[in-house]
């Protein structure tokens, strides 16, 4: 049998992730008639059919299924043998992608003693909501936020992550809180992301808080902290991803360690075959060093 067209299994791969033969279109600069001619040429070749229609678009078929396993790995490989060919031969490229709360505000300071103990690599990090998909062979990881259920991909979670009250030292200094009851009367900023949400941080420390209103409300938590930071409120987020500010005074923990709650919040996610590349080895273990470090700084 003939190796099909490149083209073809590049347009079979996009519609598969997308589900839709348009925003596959829109994704490879080619008209919709285009991909659908390039997705009959490769079921032609192959003798059966790749996709069915549903009520939510395009589905794999079992054939399709494998077909997309098989390829996903050969198209990464081409991906990286490109990459390579037209790199710098002493540098190896490493692409990250990152929720933007964890890419802006613990990944991004910290990117220079990256730097300093793998100065071959070149790392290119890009920050988005969604969940990137690994079949393109672009991205070597991705920093998730979300519980980890991801069965298909090698999942490291971050350890030592910790949920508590933040506040500039000068709103403290203004407001002073001498117990969890006192929260009742500050100015607190409600974030949605974090794993622990005020109702629950009230329940455990045994603080009833059923008619507490927000004075800011924020959908990402570095809006919540950089709110915390001004001195507008206190914050209830997590102290991973507030370190570096912690690190420079201008945030603080409201009480001590006992009133944190551990969570296991962030995530490292890469195809299991790319463990196996030094670039994404090195990077998971400067990773874990860090936050090692972290927290045994925290705990000094």
């Amino acid at each position: 049998m003939r190796i099909p067209p490149v083209k073809a299994i590049v347009a079979f791969e996009s519609v598969a992730r997308t589900k839709s033969v348009n925003r596959a279109a829109e994704e490879l600069g080619l008209t919709a008639s285009a991909v659908s001619h390039q997705i009959s040429n490769l079921e032609s070749i192959i003798g059966q059919s790749l996709f069915y229609r549903s009520g939510r678009g395009l589905v794999l078929t079992p054939t399709g299924e494998r077909y997309l396993s098989d390829v996903t790995g050969s198209l990464a490989d081409l991906s990286r043998a490109t990459e390579r060919a037209s790199s710098r031969s002493d540098v190896d490229i490493l692409r990250v992608h990152s929720s933007p709360s964890f890419g802006l505000m613990w990944l991004l300071p910290r990117l220079a003693s990256f730097h300093e103990s793998n100065g071959d690599i070149q790392l290119n990090l890009a920050c988005s909501y969604e969940d990137v998909s690994f079949t393109s062979g672009y991205y070597d990881v991705d920093l998730r936020h979300g519980y980890a259920n991801w069965s298909d991909l090698e999942v490291k979670t971050l350890r030592n992550e910790f949920i508590a009250p933040l506040a500039s030292p000068k709103y403290l200094a203004q407001h002073p809180v001498n117990s969890p009851e006192d929260l009742l009367q500050h100015r607190l900023i409600y974030s949605e992301t974090p794993h622990v949400q005020w109702k629950q941080w009230f329940g455990r420390a045994g603080v009833s808080a059923a008619h507490k209103t927000f004075d800011f409300s924020f959908d990402r938590s570095y809006m919540s902290l950089e709110t915390a930071a001004l001195g507008f409120g206190i914050a209830l987020e997590s102290l991973m991803l507030a370190s570096v500010r912690v690190r420079e005074g201008v945030l603080v923990p409201v009480f001590d360690n006992t009133h944190a709650v551990e969570v296991g919040a962030h995530h490292l996610v890469y195809p299991r075959q790319h463990a196996e590349l030094p670039r994404v080895e090195r990077f998971v273990a400067w990773i874990e060093r860090e936050i090692a470090l972290e927290s045994r700084t925290l705990r000094e």
